[in-house]
Formats: C-alpha cells, structure tokens, sequence
C-alpha cells in the first residue's frame, strides 16, 4: 500500500501536528490560492467535516466569484464553507449557484487594514460556528519575506520574528513549509488554484521582495536564504517573548529615574507598550527613540508627537500626556 505524494504528505503531517492538541471545530481561512487550498485539503483529510472560512474583500472586479470559486473547491473537499463579506458571515449554500487596490508601503498602509479586516471577519466567522481554531497558509516564504521587509525598515527583534506559529485563535501550520510545496500538492490533488494579481504586482513591497530581492540574495549569496530568515525569525522570536516578559507596565505618568534604572532594550519595550497604550495604535521606532531621548538625554528639549494627536512631554521627572 502506497502512502500520499510527498507534498501532500508534508502538508498533511504539518496541519495534524499543529492540531495535535485541538478537540472541536476547526478550520481552515481559504482565499483560492495554492497555500491556502493545500491547507484546506490537508484539514478536509486529517478532519473531515471541518470549516473553510473565504473573506471576499471586494478589493477587485470580480472577487466574489473568486470567492464562490473558493467555497465550491472547499465543499468538493468536504468542508463546510463559509463567506465572509463587509462584515457579514454569511452561510454559503451547498449548491454551485451558490478599490484603488492594496498599493500599501513597506510599512503597511492599505495592505495592513486589508489584514486588520480579514482577521475581524475571520473571528467573528469563528465565534458564529464556535470554531476553536483558525488555520492560515502561510508559508516558510512569507516568513521569510516579513522578516526581510522588517530589515528594511530598521524594525526591532519583536517585528524581526516573523509571524508566529500561534496567535490567539489563529495557527499557522505551513510555515515551516516552502511555498513550492503548496503547489505541488495542490497539483496532486487535481486542485487549481487562484493567481491572485497582486501577488505578481511590483507596487507591493512584498511582491518585489519576492520577485526581485530574495532571488538575488539566492544567487549571491549561496541557496538557503529565506530558510535563514526563517529559522533566524524563530530564534529572534523567542528572545523577543523573554524580553516581553520581563517588560513592566508602566503607570499612566511613569518616573524617567525607574524607566532609566530598566536596562535599555526593557526600557524601550515599556516605552512602546505605553505609548501605544495612549496612543490607541502602533508605534514606530522613531517615535520610541524619541520617547527615550526625554528619558536618557534630556536637555529640556521639547514634546513628543504620537500617533491620533497626543503629545508627550517630561514634566518634574516624569513622562505626561497631553493633547490627543
């Protein structure tokens, strides 16, 4: 008796152990792609019956049929699919009748509300079928490709460590995967998968650092290198969770001679943890140097500007907020 192709193999042994420790529904976030219907053929095998949730963002002409595609290829698998739309669930049926685009910078842009939103409708997919976990394709590529898009902006070792395996809900059993493996087994289980257009359109970021500087760092630099950022993302990722730990909340007017007796990089994280805290959102590093600039070297020099309008300043030893 002969066992399963390999790539189908490699997907299916990733997506059993990333649920070896997960009774109840599950399911799999679909887009149409190989990664993702690779994942959602590998979950239809090691459980069946489970959900494929596709979120249509409407972001190009003809993106629900793109996504009806999707649940149909999901339902030939066997899972219950589900659609998920401007912030409605709403159920697919079983029958087949059943803007400006993301031109976002490397720092995010559209591209990161595109996500912000996907992930929104994923949860509130999984709360309405009280789904435990959520899949998502993500492979050994796209980590590779966050982490180097990371260095390109000077992020720290918290931005450095890619995407984690494993975020609330949401688990990622591919990233250990190549995306070529993906292909394959999509291609050995008679799936064709969506090309999505903007995976091949030089003003993302990300395209181009697929396309372009990945394939020159391989042929310079020797074969390997998005293995490399990968494995570096997950060394980095466990100094960054013991920093993060060690890390104290600190109080709406924190002292700068307690933030300044903090060794620097637990310095920093404090800094940005409370900032964003006020701030309501993300914070860059220049706005963290900064805020350390108040606390290590002060001269008297004037106020920092956040994110939403607030402004911080040092007032008698003591970093306060005002405006915003």
């Amino acid at each position: 008796m002969t066992g399963p192709p390999a790539a189908t193999a490699a997907v299916r042994v990733a997506v059993r152990r990333s649920l070896a420790d997960v009774s109840g529904p599950v399911a799999a976030a679909v887009s149409g792609g190989a990664d993702s219907l690779a994942l959602a053929a590998a979950l239809a095998f090691e459980r069946p019956g489970s959900y494929a949730f596709v979120v249509d963002h409407r972001l190009q002409d003809g993106s629900a049929e793109v996504a009806a595609r999707a649940a149909d290829h999901c339902r030939s698998l066997g899972l219950h699919a589900h659609v998920a739309s401007d912030g409605v669930v709403v159920r697919a049926t079983r029958q087949s009748d059943a803007s400006g685009g993301l031109r976002g910078s490397v720092l995010g842009g559209p591209e990161a509300a595109a996500r912000t939103v996907r992930y929104r409708l994923l949860e509130a997919a999984a709360e309405k079928c009280d789904v435990r976990v959520v899949l998502l394709g993500h492979t050994l590529d796209d980590q590779a490709e966050t982490v180097l898009l990371g260095l390109a902006r000077g992020s720290g070792a918290r931005a450095l460590s890619g995407m984690p395996a494993e975020r609330g809900i949401f688990r990622r059993p591919l990233l250990g995967l190549p995306r070529d493996v993906t292909a394959k087994a999509c291609a050995e289980a008679g799936l064709v998968p969506w090309a999505d257009p903007h995976n091949d359109d030089p003003a993302f970021a990300r395209v181009r650092a697929r396309s372009r500087v990945l394939p020159v760092l391989e042929e310079e630099l020797g074969p390997g290198v998005a293995e490399a950022l990968a494995r570096s993302a997950a060394q980095l990722r466990e100094d960054a969770a013991a920093l993060d730990a060690m890390t104290p909340d600190l109080a709406d007017e924190p002292s700068c001679d307690e933030l300044a007796a903090l060794v620097p990089a637990v310095r920093a994280r404090a800094l940005k943890r409370w900032a964003e805290r006020l701030a309501g959102t993300a914070v860059t590093s220049v706005h963290v140097e900064a805020l350390r600039g108040l606390v290590e070297h002060w001269s008297g020099q004037g106020p920092v500007d956040l994110p939403g309008g607030v402004r911080i300043r040092r007032t008698e030893g003591r970093l306060s907020r005002f405006g915003g």
